[in-house]
């Protein structure tokens, strides 16, 4: 192909968000409202973790105060993002 027949591609603007990443907003909302049955854990895909604060109700409590300031990692990791 020469030049002139190429397109260009489209890169993602700065603060753009794919299809599927995960929000910080709608964690910490699911945290705030449903945290002690581990909702937000499942919104990150952390399945195992969510099913272990379904029986120990956020792990007495624990794992919710711990989630509170984590949660931005968490949902940066869920995002594939470092």
């Amino acid at each position: 192909m020469d030049q002139a027949t190429q397109t260009p591609q489209a890169t993602p603007a700065a603060g753009a968000t794919t299809p599927g990443a995960k929000s910080v907003g709608v964690a910490y909302l699911l945290w705030f409202f449903f945290g002690f049955l581990g909702v937000h854990q499942f919104y990150l895909g952390r399945t195992g973790r969510g099913v272990s604060y379904i029986f120990t109700l956020g792990w007495l409590g624990i794992g919710l105060l711990i989630d509170l300031f984590t949660l931005p990692g968490q949902v940066r990791k869920a995002n594939g993002e470092q």
